[in-house]
């Protein structure tokens, strides 16, 4: 038993220095076109949205055929997270973490709806349909009214209701 489990170690070592050599071996360097499709990063002063717009109507509209199954009716009791409500929580032990209660920018909302949503299908909505639902996501947690349309110009000037909520890691550097 003994020499068996130690030609199972040497074994592994064996392919371990041999991986080591070698490097990771995890395959093709990615090209610049499969790249581009993923380098939709978004700032958080909005710098990187695309050209587009949507309504809080045409929002609604694609909530209900896209997120209503993971989120439930107006972003409240789906069986994932919660996206609306959870005002006035964060300092309470059992704090509701929500679009509206916690995000602090709004470009954040529309970037990970844009990178990562739906779950099923995710970068499948186009970019007004992002917009379209961001503004819908806005107006349920009461930032935006029911007549608002978002764009790059727009959705900069959100002002969300935890933007003072975070401490900057690493603040920019005045240089003289």
């Amino acid at each position: 038993m003994f020499m068996r489990n130690l030609a199972a170690f040497a074994a592994v070592l064996a392919c371990s220095a041999a991986a080591a050599q070698s490097g990771p071996n995890l395959g093709e360097p990615i090209s610049e076109d499969d790249l581009t499709p993923w380098d939709i990063s978004i700032e958080t002063n909005g710098d990187g949205l695309p050209p587009g717009s949507g309504t809080v109507a045409q929002g609604q509209t694609i909530y209900e055929a896209q997120c209503l199954t993971c989120h439930g009716v107006e972003g409240s009791d789906g069986m994932n997270d919660r996206l609306v409500g959870g005002h006035g929580t964060l300092e309470e032990f059992s704090q509701v973490r929500t679009v509206g209660s916690f995000w602090p920018y709004a470009s954040t909302v529309f970037d990970y709806i844009r990178r990562a949503m739906p779950f099923n299908t995710p970068q499948s909505l186009s970019d007004d349909q992002v917009y379209a639902v961001t503004a819908y996501l806005l107006h349920l947690n009461g930032i935006l009214e029911a007549d608002a349309s978002l764009d790059a110009r727009a959705l900069r000037r959100v002002e969300m209701p935890n933007a003072d909520g975070f401490i900057v890691a690493y603040p920019q550097i005045e240089s003289d």
